[in-house]
């Protein structure tokens, strides 16, 4: 078998070749030239453009001013707060051996009964946050304040308050507490929708405790997704972000807060380049809740999508990979009561696209409850709409997140399957589908594996063999196989053999 080298450098040779950069191809001569008209290159005693790309625009200079960062410090950093949190969390407890009993076997045997005891441990955290009223009213991170039994805000003037929580929401980490205190100095609040990559933004907080703390970058990505956090569209910076900036505030070059620094991503414990804000305009809508109300609510789809690969676009009939593949819908879920089924692809939300499976459960998550909204959903190789109710995710659900016996061996596929007995549906939670007894070819290098049920092919429900045969009649190059395995199912695309 021919390496992967020795094939890189083989097509390689094969295209200098056919340039006519190797010998073999006509005589070259090369002639540099800083104009704005292509090189040429005579080949064979003619002269020819060495590139076919037209005139290069005028270079033009960007003037890229750096912006006032300390009169944003002057103006709205007495307004950014040092949090102090106590607490007790349960942590095992193992007694020491005394080293004169270490060898006794009678000690250890009773040893055994007084290990393991859970015991409460004091613990202490800190973090950062802002004042967004004069009376006193702070946003910080829902993980800086949840658990503790004690919080504490220093201002910058080293007043020291005792805070209460007010609320907080663990699935976009906002919280809201509030000192007693009066005239106090507010920030502004921006809107982040008019960031873009490479603006400048500035970020104040309390890294491991050093009170103040400005550090500067620009803006690296927006609508970003972490996986513990879906429902937050955050804005990645490469602002200096440690441990105790969390809570403290993102600055626009207006000396606006455009976003709540919240989480790192780093293989150290500290600051790697990579940081990542909760976007206020998240934070506002959070907050409001908590304060009028308490607590949060957040709408609910009651759906598990996936990502659109361009084998399942290429299966469904998409031209570009876009959207949300549906891959479960709940039972009695607001997306049953709206029709939608498995194979489906949610384009648009209210008219605003989804352009990956990563914004969904944001635009759903921060919706009303209750509310209604318009989805753009590609169905059976053509667009529709359908209107769905929102749910409550308090409900316990996700967001949004041939004869019996015979067999049948695709080839095409490299599956070989067989119809379930009742059995095996009621022990899967199934009411259809065939039992995967062996793969091989396209089906084993897609990762489906024995034991697996398939459920569907190409959005089509199948239960029997026959069914299988028919729609791979029909199939393209690829076709998207809905996969059980053990409760969860996902769209697995197949080259077809």
């Amino acid at each position: 078998m021919q390496s992967k080298k020795s094939k890189v450098s083989s097509k390689l040779w094969a295209a200098l070749a056919a340039a006519g950069i190797i010998a073999g191809a006509g005589t070259m001569a090369y002639q540099f030239s800083y104009a704005e008209t292509a090189p040429q290159v005579e080949m064979n005693h003619k002269i020819v453009p060495l590139f076919n790309n037209p005139p290069a625009a005028p270079a033009t200079n960007v003037a890229v001013n750096a912006p006032n960062f300390a009169s944003i410090v002057k103006a709205y950093g007495p307004a950014v707060v040092h949090i102090n949190v106590k607490g007790e969390t349960k942590e095992t407890v193992q007694q020491q051996i005394p080293k004169q009993f270490q060898n006794d076997p009678f000690f250890r045997f009773f040893q055994q009964f007084n290990n393991g005891q859970q015991q409460e441990v004091p613990t202490e955290g800190l973090g950062s946050g802002f004042i967004i009223s004069s009376d006193g009213l702070i946003l910080t991170n829902a993980h800086v304040v949840k658990g503790a039994s004690s919080v504490r805000v220093t201002l910058t003037d080293h007043r020291t308050y005792k805070a209460k929580v007010l609320g907080y929401d663990t699935k976009t980490d906002i919280a809201v507490i509030k000192i007693p205190a009066t005239n106090l100095p507010t920030v502004r609040l921006g809107n982040p929708s008019n960031l873009e990559p490479g603006d400048w933004v500035l970020a104040i907080g309390s890294p491991y405790g050093f009170y103040n703390t400005v550090t500067a970058g620009i803006v690296s990505a927006k609508s970003r997704s972490l996986p513990d956090d879906s429902m937050v569209p955050f804005i990645q910076t490469d602002v200096a972000v440690n441990p105790g900036n969390s809570g403290g505030p993102l600055f626009n070059t207006k000396g606006e807060v455009v976003g709540i620094n919240s989480q790192i991503f780093t293989q150290t414990g500290a600051f790697e380049g990579l940081s990542f804000a909760i976007p206020i305009n998240v934070a506002e809508r959070v907050a409001k809740q908590i304060i009028e109300h308490g607590k949060v609510q957040h709408a609910r789809l009651g759906i598990a999508v996936q990502t659109v690969t361009q084998n399942l676009a290429t299966s469904f009939g998409l031209q570009t990979p876009r959207g949300a593949l549906v891959a479960q819908v709940e039972k009695d879920s607001p997306a049953s009561k709206a029709g939608l089924q498995p194979g489906d692809i949610i384009l648009s939300v209210n008219g605003q696209p989804v352009n990956d499976s990563a914004d969904l459960p944001m635009m759903i998550g921060l919706s009303e409850p209750g509310s209604k909204v318009t989805l753009g959903v590609w169905h059976d190789h053509k667009q529709q709409t359908i209107t769905a109710v929102l749910g409550n995710f308090s409900d316990n659900v996700t967001l949004a997140s041939a004869s019996p016996g015979a067999k049948g061996d695709h080839g095409g596929l490299g599956l070989v399957v067989r119809p379930l007995n009742a059995n095996e549906e009621q022990q899967a939670g199934v009411s259809h589908g065939l039992l995967v007894e062996g793969v091989s070819g396209p089906a084993e290098q897609a990762g489906i594996q024995p034991g697996d049920i398939l459920i569907a092919v190409d959005g089509k429900s199948v239960s029997s063999i026959d069914q299988v045969r028919g729609i791979l009649k029909s199939a393209g190059k690829s076709v998207a196989l809905l996969i059980q395995r053990g409760s969860n199912r996902i769209f697995v695309p197949v080259q077809v053999g």
